[in-house]
């Protein structure tokens, strides 16, 4: 019997187990394996960033054709960054990650001690110094030193090898870049397991409830400033503040008033609130006969809601405040603020639409059948978003790491110069010259290392003899392989 181990009881299923865990290794450790994963994470955070998140399924049918919206709803894009496929996207990227920094990154920017051919490195020379072997080893020694470079030996195959390293630790920038980006990530499912975010709309003289956190806002008035701006196509009419005055009770019962303007958020319990919107929501009153229709609408509504009409499948949709009616076209003006308003309404029979008016406030407007629909006051509204994260402190460290690793990456040239000396030929023993073989490598490649390479062979060559002293080697890379 032989000693295969394909022929052990278990050797097959090792060998396939190791087979496939190498395999599995060599993707996660591909390049092009990370940069597609990088690809579809790209790809599902622009779509959370294109579609909105966390709205009511209404929001995405008024806003999209049925099957496009059915699709967002059934893939979860409405909630993207905290759906299994985002955050396993994430996982797969910090698995590869790790992969490809033990694998590849480190052996190949942290390379392990050992004898090299002198003469085949691009970048080599040899310098032939005279005097004892300990004083030589001392004056190369103390030359390294005084400028900076880190001294090794080793006695490798025999021989006494001296490893010279200069900004050895900066080899670690990408794996300090990979552990920013690690953070970054870290700080991002903190967020998915316990952060939240959202947007709720509050009507002046009302109040909301925020669902997570139970704080209570209520609006008691709602401001804004609108500046008439002279350009060349004509008065263009800019927003330039708006400004929310509410009462709070945040999650210890108390309560107490605050302003909540654009670019300037509170934050209540940890939760960051920021002013985003606003607009005019209008009381609509829908007759029949001259009777209220029952169940039609209560309160004022605000734009994109529907009011039914009656039992006929058909409804009404507020689209739009208009701030002035111009009373020449009977179209909307360009000055939004309210002077002479009006409603948009669009009108539909099932999914259909099948007509829209502009209706002034106070005006009836005769919809056939008996029906008859009068938009009333207006009263302006608040729109807020809201955003809990609690990973936002490690996203931030995350990010000084990832630039640090970067800087340190692109910016500091690791180098490793190999010393190894040697006997001078045609010498009688005990030999009193010496042929000091110089060769350097970088991460970066040799091209970008030669000028000072040769500096430091000359300023090492006039250190350890006299300027007329011979030198032999190759200074200039000649491409071959190390």
């Amino acid at each position: 019997m032989n000693g295969s181990t394909a022929l052990q009881p278990g050797g097959g299923l090792r060998a396939r187990f190791d087979e496939l865990t190498r395999d599995t290794l060599n993707l996660f450790a591909n390049v092009l394996f990370a940069v597609s994963l990088f690809a579809v994470w790209g790809v599902l955070t622009l779509i959370g960033v294109i579609v909105d998140q966390g709205k009511d399924p209404s929001v995405y049918f008024n806003a999209y054709p049925p099957a496009v919206a059915r699709m967002v709803l059934r893939l979860h894009f409405d909630n993207i960054y905290h759906d299994t496929a985002y955050v396993g996207i994430i996982g797969l990227i910090l698995i590869s990650l790790a992969v490809c920094t033990f694998k590849r990154v480190i052996p190949a920017r942290i390379p392990p001690l050992r004898a090299v051919k002198i003469e085949h490195m691009p970048l080599n020379a040899t310098v032939v110094a005279n005097g004892n072997l300990d004083d030589v080893r001392a004056t190369v020694d103390r030359f390294f030193a005084s400028r900076g470079w880190s001294i090794r030996k080793r006695e490798l195959g025999g021989v006494e090898w001296t490893f010279a390293d200069r900004h050895d630790w900066a080899r670690r920038g990408v794996l300090v870049a990979h552990i920013g980006f690690v953070i970054i990530a870290t700080g991002t499912t903190i967020y998915w397991a316990k952060g939240f975010s959202g947007n709720t709309t509050i009507v002046s003289g009302s109040k909301t409830t925020i669902p997570q956190t139970g704080a209570v806002l209520a609006l008691d008035q709602f401001r804004y400033k609108i500046q008439p701006i002279s350009t060349k196509s004509g008065i263009v009419y800019q927003p330039i503040d708006y400004v929310s005055d509410v009462h709070v009770t945040d999650g210890s019962g108390k309560t107490y008033a605050t302003t909540i303007r654009v670019n300037h958020p509170i934050d209540i319990d940890g939760t960051l609130y920021y002013q985003a919107t606003y607009g005019f929501a209008v009381d609509f009153a829908l007759t029949k006969d001259g009777a209220p229709v029952p169940g039609s609408v209560a309160g004022p509504i605000m734009e994109g809601q529907t009011i039914p009409l009656g039992r006929t499948g058909r409804a009404i949709r507020y689209r739009q405040f208009v701030g002035t009616i111009d009373r020449r076209t009977g179209g909307a003006g360009p000055d939004p603020r309210p002077n002479d308003p009006g409603v948009v309404a669009d009108f539909f029979d099932g999914d259909q639409l099948i007509g829209t008016e502009l209706i002034p406030l106070g005006k009836e407007f005769d919809l056939g059948a008996g029906y008859r629909l009068r938009p009333g006051r207006f009263t302006l509204y608040s729109g807020l978003t809201y955003r809990y994260d609690p990973g936002i402190p490690l996203v931030g460290i995350g990010a000084f790491v990832l630039v640090a690793g970067l800087i340190i990456s692109f910016y500091l040239l690791p180098a490793r110069m190999f010393v190894r000396i040697d006997p001078a030929a045609g010498q009688v023993d005990p030999p009193r010259r010496w042929a000091v073989g110089l060769a350097a490598t970088t991460v970066k490649g040799y091209d970008i290392f030669e000028d000072e390479f040769r500096e430091l062979v000359s300023a090492l060559e006039r250190e350890t003899n006299p300027p007329d002293a011979p030198r032999r080697g190759s200074l200039v890379p000649q491409g071959a392989p190390t």
